[in-house]
């Protein structure tokens, strides 16, 4: 049988007629041994570019997607069509974990989806080098481009873990990259510009709408809107979880089928919301951006942004849910500025300071040994540097050739046996009796749970930790034990130590100031987006790097012009406030920690480690001037910290 007989009786099989716009060259790249990439919009059908040659390859395909919600929908579709598929997350039972490792390791399973951090469980690295991996898909790709705009540090370590497990190609896929985010990806794992498939992000059945508003006026417009059609499927996006669950009480006062989803809520309801949503049973979804990876519902007919979307490319992920099934459906946005400085903070907060990255530097310039351990929560507080900031900060220093990662290991790792220890020794014979009674004989039982002590069994049984590991998920596989591991240490090569201290912390800094200004020009080119002066497909086709796409005829730009935002809050200037006042209690806290950083992130509601470790989030004066731009807090509380610092210092 030939590639496209193959080929052919494959999509049969998956239930399609023909392919969509760039499947079938994607996945005639992939069936003939090459690296690709699929940009296509959201609901375009990237998952059958990996689904469909899965079946045919002979050995696994490993999918690494960034969330829970997305693996679950694909995972569903794959098993509907008797594609043998799993994925291995918290969420499962030890029966399930198990099975589908056993089933990787025999061949029977063509797909296997995992998130990235899975490769830092040394448990699952022991598996995989025992599997024959034919492909490995990264969704939601653009995650790997530090200039991108959902940059996951943990990404960059991919291309490693290719090369290290010795996996043959990749395929990239993604919704949103713009041109230099596209050349990235490209270049990062070495495909070729001419196996990246872009089959541009124009859609012409979504009319995209601005309609400037103040908040006050927002209830009005969404009821109208849900009231014109109240059956039809509608997410409602917004930025907090609070107004989710306000908008969605509000739509429930006014007789519509409506719920919020976000973060914040348990995970069981989160599902029934989704359950319902997709099933028909709930017309209308207030949420955060929580909600949306993974919904695959074709019938969305309404997507409205009741706040401002974080970036282009959230927007366009996000309007991307509606109208999968080619019908017109509306993207509507009740637009103001006074969400804007609510963007920007989430930005502000990320970037550590300074003298956290100093300390950093510090740490690894003055250290005696080459081997550096890592508890990244611990670290976090430490330094004062949220853990997904500390996470790219590392990245930095790994790409400075500074330190260079090692492995990760559980600090604690215990078991509880099902059988009696003595019945699970005696199945076996000789030295593998005496290595499984070794592994008992030195772990600590604490009430049901047992700890081995891995370095006196290493030393005892003149064995590696691989081996013991490997032993204890034999055990758990065969049904006598449960295992649970917890406690991640990342261990780090220490490569370079004689540094110019103050240069690298001014490098560093340097990075994270380059990537906080992309990312607050991202905040403003999205709001330039909503104020534009033609087409808006036309433009946000543009800005993926699409030219060519004629005005579509139908955006709110195209039917009546163009639209002007404003900001509807009127703010009191900031020497009218009391600084006193509003941060006594954050110096008496932090007793000496203060500083016009950590003042203004307090000022304007920014969380960080130290906050939270002092419970500074309860204090009266947390997110006071929230509405009020950083860079002017900032300025105004430098200001007045140099005087309470002064007046501290005077002589009683």
């Amino acid at each position: 049988m030939d590639q496209v007989q193959a080929t052919q009786e494959h999509l049969e099989r998956f239930g399609f007629s023909g392919f969509l716009p760039g499947q079938k060259e994607v996945i005639d790249l992939v069936l003939s041994g090459q690296s690709a990439a699929a940009l296509f919009p959201t609901g375009a059908g990237k998952s059958l570019c990996y689904q469909l040659p899965a079946i045919a390859m002979p050995g696994l395909t490993l999918v690494v997607s960034p969330l829970l919600s997305l693996m679950k929908d694909q995972l569903d579709f794959c098993l509907e069509k008797g594609l043998p598929a799993a994925r291995l997350d918290s969420t499962l039972s030890r029966e399930e974990y198990t099975q589908a490792l056993d089933q990787a390791r025999s061949g029977a399973l063509k797909i296997l989806m995992i998130s990235v951090e899975r490769f830092r469980n040394e448990r699952f690295r022991a598996h995989l080098k025992t599997w024959n991996v034919s492909l490995m898909v990264v969704d939601e790709a653009h995650c790997i481009s530090e200039w991108g705009h959902n940059f996951r540090p943990e990404y960059l370590k991919i291309p490693v873990y290719v090369k290290e497990f010795n996996i043959p190609q990749v395929l990239l896929l993604t919704a949103t990259a713009t041109p230099a985010v596209r050349d990235d990806m490209g270049e990062k794992f070495g495909i070729a510009p001419e196996s990246i498939i872009n089959t541009g992000f124009y859609r012409e059945n979504l009319f995209l709408r601005v309609a400037p508003m103040a908040d006050i006026q927002k209830d009005k417009a969404l009821t109208d809107i849900i009231a014109r059609k109240p059956q039809a499927p509608t997410i409602v996006y917004v930025t907090r979880q609070k107004t989710a669950t306000d908008v969605a009480a509000m739509l429930g006062t006014k007789g519509f089928s409506a719920s919020a989803y976000h973060a914040g809520m348990k995970q069981e309801n989160r599902d029934q919301v989704q359950n319902d949503f997709m099933a028909g049973r709930l017309n209308v979804v207030a949420a955060t951006i929580a909600f949306g990876m993974g919904i695959d519902k074709a019938d969305i007919r309404r997507v409205i942004h009741y706040d401002l979307p974080k970036s282009l490319e959230g927007y366009s992920q996000e309007i991307g849910r509606a109208g999968r099934d080619g019908k017109p459906s509306l993207c509507q946005v009740l637009a103001n500025l006074d969400g804007l400085r609510v963007l920007e903070n989430y930005v502000y907060g990320d970037t550590p300071e300074r003298q956290g990255v100093a300390s950093i530097v510090n740490r690894l310039h003055n250290r005696k040994t080459d081997e550096w351990k890592v508890r990244l929560i611990s670290l976090s507080k430490q330094t004062d540097i949220r853990p997904l900031a500390l996470k790219t900060l590392l990245v930095y220093l790994e790409m400075k050739g500074i330190i260079q990662p090692v492995k990760t290991y559980f600090e604690t790792i215990g078991f509880k046996a099902l059988e009696e220890q003595s019945s699970i020794a005696a199945r076996f014979q000789g030295e593998r009796r005496a290595f499984v009674q070794t592994i008992f004989d030195h772990s600590n039982l604490s009430k049901t749970w047992s700890y081995p002590n891995i370095e006196v069994i290493m030393e005892q049984a003149n064995s590696s930790r691989e081996r013991i590991l490997s032993a204890l998920d034999y055990l758990e596989g065969k049904g006598w034990m449960e295992i649970k591991a917890s406690g991640a240490v990342d261990v780090y090569r220490v490569l370079e130590r004689e540094f110019d201290k103050d240069a690298l912390c001014q490098d560093l800094h340097g990075l994270f100031a380059k990537k906080e200004r992309a990312e607050i020009g991202r905040v403003h080119a999205l709001v330039d987006f909503y104020q534009q002066t033609k087409c808006l497909s036309q433009c946000l086709s543009e800005y993926f790097g699409d030219d060519g796409v004629a005005p579509c005829g139908h955006c709110s730009v195209c039917e009546s012009g163009p639209a002007t935002l404003e900001s509807y809050k009127r703010l009191a200037p900031l020497p009218e406030y009391n600084y006193g006042e509003l941060t006594d209690d954050l110096y008496e806290n932090l007793d000496g920690k203060v500083t016009p950083i950590k003042a203004a992130r307090f000022l304007c509601g920014l969380a960080s480690p130290l906050f939270a470790t002092n419970k500074i989030k309860g204090l009266p004066g947390f997110g006071r001037l929230e509405d009020h731009p950083y860079a002017e807090v900032l300025a105004w509380a430098a200001e007045h910290h140099n005087e309470k610092q002064d007046n501290g210092n005077e002589a009683p």
